[in-house]
């Protein structure tokens, strides 16, 4: 058998990994961290939730151990194609899972904005919520609820830092499918400069909505605390925050590792995969810009 025959038949065998440490490392850390949170929110005397940050340690460290053994891997040419295909099967249902996660809170706030509030107010319902549960309540949007939760706030001007974040994200996709095409084109340097500049507009990103949050807590009393308004803006705009601070920790990887010669033109799915998720951010962040900002 030939050398090339051989090189196919093993494009066709399917990569079995070696046992593995990271998986129970950080079972043991989660499962740390979980019993760490449950005694410290009930305890009466812990101060510092110092297992919960133990567990929070040993997971980090899975993480970093796990995802560096996968990179070593890869760069020594351990994996197949069929290989390649099931990372790439595993991130579209990794990205499909984050799609339903957000799709449950836009989805609460449809059915607040639309159904709940109006019936409070004695829309539709034919049951006079608004006179014998909550006398002279008017189911408009947005609203702190009929108990008027948190006391009166003020709304985000849309067209201020939101909208210079949905220009700053905009233009990261931009830069990241620039970056993109000088990978498969094989120009190095050149993806780097624009890898690098996506990660500082997510940086700016993320200043301009700890400003923005700022201004909610010290100057429009727009808190967690101001009813279905405030706990479904919060909840929305904080979750897309933290993914874009996990994106722009995974594109700073991306970017270190091109700068070590990682990634080449025909094999460069951990960049894609990033890619994928960043883009995935930026769509949810204009949804987010559309539905909680302007309507």
């Amino acid at each position: 058998m030939s050398s090339s025959e051989i090189s196919n038949k093993s494009q066709d065998q399917y990569y079995v990994p070696h046992l593995a440490k990271w998986p129970i490392v950080g079972s043991i850390g989660m499962t740390i961290a979980a019993v760490g949170a449950a005694t410290f929110m009930n305890s009466e005397t812990a101060k510092v939730p110092v297992m919960m940050y133990l567990g929070f340690a040993v997971i980090i460290f899975m993480v970093f151990g796990w995802f560096a053994e996968v990179i070593k891997e890869s760069e020594r040419k351990m994996y197949n194609t069929q290989v390649d295909a099931s990372f790439r099967m595993g991130m579209v249902w990794f990205i499909f899972s984050e799609v339903m996660f957000f799709a449950t809170f836009f989805g609460a706030l449809f059915y607040y904005r639309n159904l709940s509030v109006p019936w409070l107010g004695g829309e539709g319902t034919g049951l006079s919520t608004n006179t014998e549960l909550w006398a002279g309540y008017e189911g408009v949007w947005p609203t702190n609820g009929p108990g008027n939760v948190g006391g009166e706030f003020k709304l985000i001007d849309p067209y201020h830092l939101p909208l210079i974040n949905t220009v700053l994200l905009l233009a990261s996709s931009v830069t990241l499918t620039i970056a993109h095409h000088a990978v498969v084109a094989n120009a190095r340097k050149k993806a780097i400069i624009w890898l690098a500049a996506t990660v500082v507009l997510g940086a700016v990103f993320l200043f301009f909505q700890v400003d923005e949050y700022k201004e909610a807590y010290q100057h429009l009393n727009l808190t967690l605390e101001s009813g279905i308004y405030g706990s479904t803006f919060f909840m929305l705009t904080g979750f897309h925050g933290m993914h874009v601070t996990l994106g722009a920790i995974m594109l700073a990887v991306i970017t270190i590792r091109m700068m070590k010669g990682h990634f080449k033109p025909d094999s460069h799915f951990g960049f894609e995969a990033v890619a994928w998720y960043w883009h995935f951010v930026d769509v949810v962040w204009l949804g987010l810009f559309i539905f909680v900002y302007i309507i």
